[in-house]
């Protein structure tokens, strides 16, 4: 051959080659032996782990490539085995040989499928065998051309694991995934499998091994161009080039160029070249070393041989030392984060296995479970109402402008603020706003507003309504609490309204420490019932000493202020000097409006603490607690938080994935 052009793809050492199939261990196969533990934990369901994905456009030559590198055969009657995602892990080990297939479930499958499908378990004593398991895994998940059934799915999106191990000279973990179609009468086909798809490759830790026939033009691929779209930069995309055999004389050079990465595609992991076995070849059942010599001997013979190809970049054989140790290379890279990740996730099942708390079938494990509860939920409560925001951090935290109302006794004293601003501003009926214009009401308020003018014919008007036997320039006591009744009269609304708010920050408090500490949805709605139950009394003794309240204040104004008294005496001796006219207006002005000014800040008071502290803030620690769970009978125990079967079972799953969790991280070690 001629020599090659200068590569300008990542260079990586390839190595050592050996007879038979597949490749000495790497230097790094005791990372790859890390791996392989841990992903026979179960981990790799959930963490993702360094791994190879074949993938490509329909009959690109995937399952051929996949062949060659594994040597595992795949069936090839109605494309049965491009239907659902193959996971082939391949294992080196001399002393042990195990060959198995199993069906990890997709989790939109029903409990009752992925039951089944999970029961799918199957010894290989020969690996001629996989065909027919594979073809039976196939009819289980019920995928078309496996079944009889006429509206079966084309595809799955279940995934077959085949697990060989033994002499077979690899470290590996390959993906055989479904070919990319993009034409299809099921539009339900099309998404489930680009979906399946992406969802490899978007994982940073899959490297893609991209198949693509030499036929096409590799820019037009939907493989290439979703690698380029999930590997910006081009670090884990492999391009492999098939059927070369098929394509038309004279374009050989093309070909050649794209495999040298000298076209105007380029991968920075640069393109490999094979000659994959005919299907009359594979139905003679060609062996490995034939179809050695047989790409080998393709690729010897004119033109192919004279048009400079990188040796180190043609045939299975260089395509899988090639791939061991750039998945090598990628472990090494990945095992940091991975052990970061194996971390990260046992603290999460930790912390919901402590919220899950201990099994609870019984009565007495069911009022253990409620006893800390209450203790918890009342220890946060009584926290929020006395301020003490230091005690419970990760709920006190989460303060914005839609959960301020976590730290309560803030919240409650800014609505209390807002309601005493509010009432010296507008709980008067009539509002001086000018000394001129007519009178009108607000409609934001609902007050009247009016002149000093119209202020003083008011009360003018009210005095000649309430004269009696008293002598002229004196006023009748019924003046005053005409004055103040009728000034007063939004006071209820008000106050009624300002309860409610509290009402309501408090209801939104309890609903938000519940979830903190209740995490069980199920047992959460039931104590929540309770809860409710408890706020809806104490609000209704709320509103009870507000009427109360509004009762007294319906009577006749009373005052001992001595800052009230000492200024209408001063306020006297002043008029007993001024003329009747000029000390009659002042009597009706300073002594109605001192004494409604200070009834309204005692109303004030007096409903933030009989009504709101009384009633509604002191009691909240009691809605639910220890004491409250003793009350409880066992039957109502049960009721209340007895764990369902599905939170069962999940306690069981988070506990076998805490045990698989710890050990991966023994041996990420």
């Amino acid at each position: 051959m001629d020599t090659p052009p200068e590569k300008d793809w990542i260079q990586l050492d390839s190595g050592q080659a050996r007879n038979g199939l597949g490749l000495v261990s790497s230097k790094t196969s005791e990372r790859l032996n890390q791996v392989d533990r841990i992903r026979a934990n179960g981990v790799g369901d959930h963490i993702a782990l360094p791994q190879l994905v074949v993938c490509g456009d329909q009959s690109a030559g995937k399952s051929s490539v996949l062949e060659g590198i594994s040597g595992i055969p795949f069936p090839r009657q109605d494309g049965v085995c491009t239907r659902f995602a193959t996971e082939i892990i391949l294992r080196h080990e001399l002393k042990y040989r195990r060959n198995t297939a199993t069906i990890i479930p997709h989790i939109s499958r029903s409990e009752d499928e992925r039951a089944r499908l999970s029961a799918f378990h199957r010894e290989v004593t020969d690996i001629a065998q996989l065909p027919g398991i594979i073809d039976e895994a196939a009819r289980l998940m019920g995928v078309q051309g496996a079944n009889e059934l006429a509206d079966a799915p084309t595809f799955a999106a279940d995934v077959l694991r085949l697990e060989v191990v033994g002499d077979t000279g690899l470290h590996l973990t390959l993906v055989d995934l479904p070919g990319l179609i993009s034409v299809s009468e099921n539009e339900d086909d099309l998404q489930l499998v680009n979906d399946l798809v992406n969802s490899y490759l978007e994982n940073s830790r899959t490297i893609i091994l991209a198949v693509v026939p030499a036929s096409s033009d590799v820019d037009t691929q939907s493989i290439i161009q979703r690698a380029r779209r999930y590997d910006k930069d081009g670090l884990r995309t492999v391009g492999i080039i098939t059927k070369p055999d098929l394509i038309n004389d004279g374009t050989e050079a093309r070909v050649a160029r794209l495999a040298n990465n000298a076209d105007r595609t380029k991968l920075k992991l640069g393109f490999f070249l094979l000659r994959n076995p005919r299907p009359l070849d594979l139905e003679k059942g060609i062996t490995m070393i034939e179809r050695r010599k047989m790409e080998a001997d393709f690729f010897a013979n004119q033109p192919w041989n004279k048009l400079g190809l990188d040796p180190s970049r043609v045939g299975i054989d260089n395509l899988r030392v090639f791939m061991q140790d750039l998945l090598d290379r990628h472990i090494e890279r990945e095992l940091p984060k991975v052990r970061k990740d194996v971390a990260q996730l046992l603290n999460e099942i930790n912390k919901e296995l402590m919220d899950l708390g201990t099994q609870r079938t019984s009565p007495a494990q069911i009022r253990m479970y409620l006893t800390r509860i209450g203790t918890d939920f009342q220890n946060l409560v009584r926290a929020g109402v006395e301020g003490l925001y230091g005690n419970r951090d990760a709920f006190f935290d989460e303060i914005n402008g839609e959960k301020d109302y976590h730290r309560l006794r803030a919240a409650v004293h800014m609505a209390n603020g807002r309601f005493a601003n509010y009432m010296r501003q507008h709980g008067q009926k009539r509002k001086i706003v000018s000394a001129e214009g007519q009178e009108g009401t607000d409609s934001d308020t609902g007050q009247i507003l009016v002149t000093e003018e119209q202020m003083s014919a008011w009360i003018k008007n009210i005095y000649d309504r309430t004269r009696g036997r008293e002598l002229p320039g004196n006023y009748n006591h019924a003046l005053l609490g005409e004055l103040f009744h009728e000034q007063s009269s939004r006071w209820a609304d008000i106050a009624r309204e300002h309860v409610t708010t509290i009402a309501d920050l408090v209801s939104r408090f309890i609903q938000a420490a519940s979830e903190f500490v209740i995490k069980d949805p199920s047992a959460r709605d039931n104590i929540l019932r309770i809860i409710v139950a408890k706020l809806d009394e104490n609000a209704e003794c709320a509103f009870h000493e507000l009427c109360k309240l509004l009762d007294d204040e319906a009577g006749c104004p009373i005052t001992y202020n001595h800052y009230y008294t000492d200024n209408v005496q001063k306020a006297r001796n002043k008029r007993s000097r001024q003329d009747l006219g000029t000390s009659l207006n002042n009597a009706i002005n300073k002594d109605w409006n001192g004494r409604f000014h200070v009834a309204m800040k005692t109303f004030v008071d007096n409903v933030c603490r009989q009504v709101i502290e009384r009633h509604i803030l002191a009691k909240l620690p009691a809605v639910f607690s220890a004491m409250t769970v003793a009350t409880f009978s066992d039957e109502d125990l049960v009721h209340l938080a007895a764990e369902s079967p599905k939170l069962s079972r999940r306690r069981t799953e988070a506990i076998q994935l805490q045990e698989a969790l710890e050990d991966s991280l023994r041996d990420l070690r």
